[in-house]
């Protein structure tokens, strides 16, 4: 498997808010992929932030995000960063997640 941007955002689609019920990439909450390594290994770091400063899922989601990414065939070390800026909105989710969560 050849580790890019697209094949990260789909793995992280298996992190689901646990109060929502929508993954962390439809939420809009991945702001940062960043691939570098060699042929063989890729290290990827993220930049992600919550729905909220006070995300009682936040390490949840971060524990979670490292462990599928890890998971990946060619992937090195992986780094999480939580970010606050910009801070999420709604307008950064998929037109699914809206569907889901009743936003128009």
């Amino acid at each position: 498997m050849v580790v890019s941007e697209d094949a990260v955002r789909e793995a992280l689609k298996q992190v689901v808010d646990p109060e929502l019920f929508i993954n962390i990439v439809d939420l809009g909450l991945v702001y940062v992929v960043d691939l570098q390594g060699t042929d063989d290994k890729v290290d990827i770091k993220i930049e992600m932030t919550m729905t909220s400063p006070a995300c009682p899922a936040g390490p949840q989601l971060v524990s979670q995000t490292k462990n599928v990414l890890s998971a990946l065939e060619g992937v090195g070390n992986v780094d999480v960063k939580v970010v606050m800026i910009p801070p999420w909105t709604p307008d950064r989710m998929t037109e699914e997640a809206r569907d889901q969560l009743g936003i128009f």
